[in-house]
C-alpha cells in the first residue's frame, strides 16, 4: 500500500501556472493567518528531464498558529508537481510522508521517502524508506526497507 495518489487522470488535469502561488492561495483562503516557512516549496528537477519541478511540504505551514494542520502520525502531505514543456505544472502525486532525501543513484536523481513503517509492511518504529524515481509523470518504486 503506497501513500501516493493522483487526484485526476493526466488527460483531465488542469495546468497550474505556479504551484507556489496556487498552494499559498489555497491556504490563505483556508486559514485566517497563514505563514509559510522557507521549506514550504522546493524547486528541483524531480523527473530528470532538465526542467525544474516543485515539491510542496504542507508541514512547513502554520495555519492559525497550528503547524502542519493536515499532518498526523503518518506524516505530512507533500504535493509533487512536474513542469511540462507546454508551460505550467501538473500535480502528479500527493504523499503523506515524514520527509525525503533527494539523491543521485546510478546517474539519476531519486527520492528516498521516509514514511510510516506500515508502508513497508512492518510493525516496528523505524521509518520505512522507499526509494522512488519519477519517470515522466509517474512514480516508480525502486526499493523499500
Amino acid at each position: 500500500m503506497l501513500a501516493f495518489s493522483a487526484p485526476v487522470a493526466f488527460a483531465q488535469q488542469q495546468l497550474v501556472s505556479d504551484p507556489e502561488i496556487y498552494e499559498k492561495d489555497h491556504f490563505r483562503k483556508r486559514c485566517t493567518i497563514a505563514q509559510f516557512n522557507a521549506d514550504f516549496i522546493n524547486r528541483i528537477d524531480i523527473n530528470n528531464d532538465g526542467i525544474i519541478d516543485a515539491v510542496v511540504n504542507e508541514g512547513a505551514l502554520d495555519c492559525d498558529g497550528q503547524r502542519g494542520p493536515d499532518c498526523d502520525a503518518d506524516g505530512c502531505p507533500y504535493n509533487f508537481y512536474v513542469q511540462v514543456k507546454e508551460g505550467g505544472y501538473l500535480l502528479i502525486a500527493t504523499a503523506r510522508i515524514y520527509g525525503y532525501d533527494f539523491i543521485k543513484r546510478f546517474g539519476n536523481m531519486v527520492f528516498v521517502l521516509k514514511m510510516h513503517p506500515r508502508f513497508c509492511d512492518r510493525t516496528d518504529s523505524a521509518p520505512c524508506e522507499m526509494t522512488v524515481r519519477v519517470r515522466g509523470v509517474t512514480f516508480v518504486t525502486i526499493s523499500k526497507k
